[in-house]
């Protein structure tokens, strides 16, 4: 199924679920379209197929190309949509900017890069399901008490050092070093993880 068909409000295909738009699938695609973006304006990238959401992106939503210059016009909308649905400040687009500016000086640099930031969020993601397992499990209402305990627990995979479980510490080792290589912040990785256990949180169940 075409994400994006759920996002902009296409009639979905007979006999398909109903997707609420904005959910955790809709939240990294997007995150992927922003990158791609970034990386075809900062590098001059001219082949749209070498960026595949970038590209379904763009001619979903009929996206003109700006200053004959891909990524420029597709940034700026992703953005927008981002900042719109899922309330993400403008640090965090800021960090994401410099990270690729620091990371991605041409085209070989952009699927090493984006191997790097695959394995830095598998890995955070994973390790923060372990963490805050039942916190899962809180209703939504609690919304600032859930985002200080994310703040809490990216903390703590950033600085502690006394962990009972040696694959957890292994895990937050190789988290470290992905942070430190990309370049993002204790914020950053807050804000990112707490969107996406906020989605996750409202994402229905599997059916038995």
């Amino acid at each position: 199924m075409n994400i994006f068909s759920k996002l902009f409000g296409k009639k979905q295909v007979e006999g398909e679920e109903s997707v609420k738009v904005g959910g955790m699938e809709d939240f990294m695609t997007l995150i992927r379209v922003y990158y791609q973006a970034v990386m075809a304006s900062n590098i001059g990238i001219t082949n749209i197929n070498f960026l595949p959401d970038m590209a379904v992106f763009k001619r979903s939503l009929k996206i003109p190309t700006q200053n004959n210059k891909l990524g420029i016009a597709e940034k700026s909308r992703c953005k927008k949509m981002l900042v719109d649905i899922y309330g993400l400040s403008d640090d965090f687009f800021k960090e994401i900017d410099n990270s690729i500016k620091k990371n991605v000086k041409n085209v070989n640099d952009v699927k090493t890069y984006l191997f790097m930031f695959q394995g830095f969020s598998q890995d955070l993601m994973m390790l923060i399901g372990n963490l805050m397992q039942w916190k899962f499990r809180m209703p939504g209402v609690f919304k600032k008490l859930l985002r200080s305990m994310t703040e809490k627990s990216v903390h703590d995979i950033v600085n502690k050092t006394d962990w009972k479980d040696d694959s957890v510490h292994k895990t937050c080792i190789a988290i470290r070093k992905y942070k430190q290589a990309l370049g993002y912040s204790e914020n950053w990785m807050t804000e990112y993880v707490y969107n996406i256990v906020l989605l996750a949180k409202k994402e229905p169940k599997p059916k038995e």
